[in-house]
C-alpha cells in the first residue's frame, strides 16, 4: 500500500515537471487606507490622481491617460532616473463604480503599442497580459478596505518580484490619500 502513494506522488512530481511552470500563481494584497471609499476610488481611476502613487519608490508617472469604460484603456508610464520609460495598458473588462475594476494590464509603449514586457528588462517569464481585480468595501470607521489581485504569474520569482512593487505602490497610494 506504501509503495502505491509513493508511485502516485511520484507520478504526480513528474507530470508537475514535465507541465514546467504551467500552474498559474494568483497575488492578493489587502490594504485598509484611512480615506472613503468615494476618495479611493477616484484615485484608482483619474489620471492626476494615479499620476501621484503609480510606481514603485523612486519612480513617478509622467504619462497617465484614463478611458476607465468597460472596453477603454488607460495608459499609465512610469520612469526613474537609469530606467526607461515602462508603460502599462489597463484594459477595463469590469466596473461596478466605486466598488470594483477589473481590467487587464499589458505592457505598451507611449503610444498604446503593444512591446514585448521582456525588452524592457522585465524577467523572461512575465505574462504579457495579467488580469487585475480591485475591490473596494466601504469600513465603519469611514476607512476603506482595498483589495488588489493579480493573476497569472508562472513563477514566484517573478510574482515576488510584482509583490514588492504592488507594497510600495499601494504605499504611495495610501500616502497620497492621506495628503
Amino acid at each position: 500500500m506504501r509503495s502505491i502513494g509513493y508511485a502516485v506522488a511520484l507520478a504526480a512530481g513528474l507530470m508537475l515537471a514535465a507541465m514546467g511552470n504551467a500552474m498559474a500563481l494568483d497575488l492578493t494584497l489587502t490594504r485598509v487606507i484611512d480615506a472613503p471609499r468615494e476618495r479611493v476610488w477616484t484615485a484608482l481611476t483619474e489620471a492626476d490622481s494615479i499620476a501621484q502613487w503609480w510606481g514603485p519608490t523612486g519612480f513617478t508617472a509622467p504619462l497617465v491617460k484614463t478611458d476607465v469604460s468597460v472596453g477603454g484603456a488607460s495608459l499609465v508610464c512610469m520612469t526613474a532616473a537609469g530606467f526607461p520609460l515602462m508603460c502599462n495598458s489597463w484594459t477595463y473588462t469590469e466596473i461596478v463604480p466605486g466598488q470594483k475594476l477589473a481590467f487587464d494590464a499589458g505592457w505598451v509603449d507611449e503610444q498604446g503599442t503593444s512591446v514585448d514586457p521582456r525588452a524592457v528588462g522585465l524577467p523572461a517569464d512575465i505574462p504579457d497580459i495579467v488580469p487585475h481585480v480591485l475591490e473596494l468595501r466601504p469600513l465603519p470607521d469611514g476607512k476603506t478596505e482595498l483589495r488588489w489581485s493579480e493573476f497569472g504569474y508562472v513563477s514566484e520569482a517573478t510574482m515576488q518580484l510584482s509583490k514588492g512593487g504592488l507594497e510600495q505602490v499601494l504605499d504611495k497610494l495610501a500616502a497620497s490619500l492621506e495628503q
